[in-house]
């Protein structure tokens, strides 16, 4: 059954707005784990806890389940399902294999990646949690376990309809140590936080990660506090006398429903570097929460982290567990890090083509939208992968928008006044190229119009004016997802944009 989700174009704004398209989003279940719960289920023989052991191999399976028992308790005095042989026992086999049916399925590798590579953080934050908390406190091995699985579920849904935003938080938080209250006010109009734990309370997910987003959102001094004291991992008597002077902070941290925020805080923090500042936090506030060493903790973390790998990674995913054949100093680059891959043969088999075609004189085109059809093409077929080309109107001297690819449909009607930005101006006395980069996007940046920042946001950006008879007709501007550009793909822009100018030449002198 394919996946019927309704995704806006534009996100939506607001925390309501989120928590509704959040709510409806339907996520694919592997068809071989959805095959092999079904089977369970229509043999007798089969328990409640065989089935539920069939069903956490897909953390989205397990996910619907658990939301369908917890939404039809909802009301009542009942508390949420903390696991699922809970959750299925309440739905009992006919409603679990009713839902099971209404679940849309897709062979494993057709699951967009996205929510498979969050999938298998959660994974494994799961095995994390079972391997530092589980064994200490084996009457809660099942709020452990099911607890630190579904701590990101609301990430999973955002992974599904939105990667591009989540992926570009990622970027910027996480890599480049932007403001995280900044970039998310930006991308998504709220704090992605807040809109994790909104949607939690929605799906009334277990207490414990109710209470782990509770900590994230509204007791962020707690967290702080105790974070504070877990940096001084050198002297645990320190630790322990402040601990003991302040027993509201130890009563908060001994909360068995940490473990789940601990265990999720490992997982991330190791997804990105085994050694970054951000995980060595989780890891000093781990040991003061086990009372044990911080080295002890470092072994336990890469130990769980292989067994992980061995259990749950695919061919096409990232896990951590990889990079502890690194060098330790060794950095993971994020996708947005990377130049992007050079124009495959049939690319560039079609570039020269159309590039052919701006070459013909007399002219091949019947207006001007024909010809920067073929330009925009053109400059799409050379590798990037967001286009504008903008029309200029020296009788309103302003700049309209031409044509446009790979950016929002709503940005075809912009207009650009050339007096409000000095970098148009100098763009528009002659034929140049500006390229933005790391180095001077704060020089250039600022001169943009403030449309074109949030269009193009990356720090990689080229812009080219065109002209023809000495006037400046037209701005073609690209990237390649604001990611660094393939040299390959800038050479190419280049040759465009003179194949451009040449067209635009023979298509105004034609009936000369």
């Amino acid at each position: 059954m394919p996946n019927e989700t309704s995704v806006p174009h534009s996100p939506p704004a607001s925390l309501d707005a989120w928590v509704r398209l959040l709510n409806g989003v339907r996520l694919p279940v592997p068809q071989a784990s959805h095959d092999r719960v079904c089977a369970a289920i229509a043999n007798n023989r089969s328990s409640l806890r065989d089935i539920a052991d069939l069903m956490q191999n897909s953390p989205a399976l397990a996910l619907s389940v658990i939301r369908e028992a917890n939404r039809h308790a909802h009301g009542s005095m009942t508390e949420p399902a903390e696991n699922l042989e809970i959750a299925v026992n309440r739905l009992g086999l006919k409603r679990t294999e009713e839902l099971l049916e209404q679940l849309p399925t897709l062979p494993e590798q057709q699951i967009p990646q996205a929510l498979r590579q969050f999938q298998l953080i959660s994974q494994h934050a799961s095995q994390q949690a079972n391997g530092f908390f589980a064994g200490r406190l084996a009457r809660l091995w099942q709020d452990i376990h099911w607890g630190s699985l579904l701590f990101l579920s609301p990430l999973w849904a955002m992974a599904l309809v939105y990667p591009k935003l989540l992926e570009e938080w990622e970027l910027r938080v996480i890599y480049k140590h932007e403001s995280a209250r900044e970039v998310e006010l930006q991308l998504f109009g709220v704090r992605l936080m807040e809109m994790c734990q909104a949607l939690v309370q929605a799906w009334h997910l277990p207490i414990w990660v109710q209470q782990g987003y509770r900590v994230l959102t509204q007791e962020q001094h707690l967290l702080a506090k105790a974070m504070l004291i877990a940096r001084d991992s050198d002297n645990p008597l320190r630790q322990q006398q402040r601990l003991d002077a302040d027993p509201d902070l130890r009563r908060w941290l001994n909360q068995p429903a940490n473990t789940v925020l601990l265990a999720n805080g490992l997982a991330l923090a190791a997804h990105q570097s085994w050694n970054s500042p951000h995980g060595r936090r989780w890891q000093n506030l781990t040991s003061l929460y086990l009372q044990i060493p911080v080295a002890q903790v470092q072994q336990q973390l890469h130990q769980q982290a292989v067994q992980s790998a061995r259990n749950d990674t695919q061919p096409d995913l990232w896990h951590p567990a990889q990079a502890l054949l690194w060098p330790w100093n060794t950095r993971r680059l994020h996708h947005g890090e990377l130049p992007a891959p050079a124009p495959t043969a049939a690319e560039l088999a079609k570039w020269r083509k159309l590039c052919g075609e701006l070459l013909q004189d007399p002219s091949p085109f019947t207006n001007a939208v024909h010809l920067t059809g073929f330009a925009r093409d053109a400059l799409v077929a050379c590798g990037m992968h967001r286009v504008m080309l903008l029309m200029v109107d020296r009788s309103l001297n302003h700049l309209r928008v031409q044509q446009l690819f790979g950016l929002p449909k709503e940005a075809a009607s912009l207009t650009f006044q050339a007096k409000q930005s000095t970098l148009l101006q100098r763009l528009l006395e002659k034929s140049a190229l500006v390229r933005l980069t790391p180095a001077n996007k704060a020089q250039f940046s600022a001169h943009l119009p403030g449309a074109l920042r949030q269009l193009f946001r990356g720090e990689h950006l080229l812009i080219r004016s065109l002209s023809c008879n000495d006037r400046v007709l037209m701005l073609a501007i690209a990237d390649q997802g604001g990611v660094p550009f393939s040299e390959i793909s800038v050479q190419a822009f280049g040759k465009t944009a003179q194949c451009i100018e040449k067209a635009l030449h023979s298509f105004t002198n034609r009936s000369q």
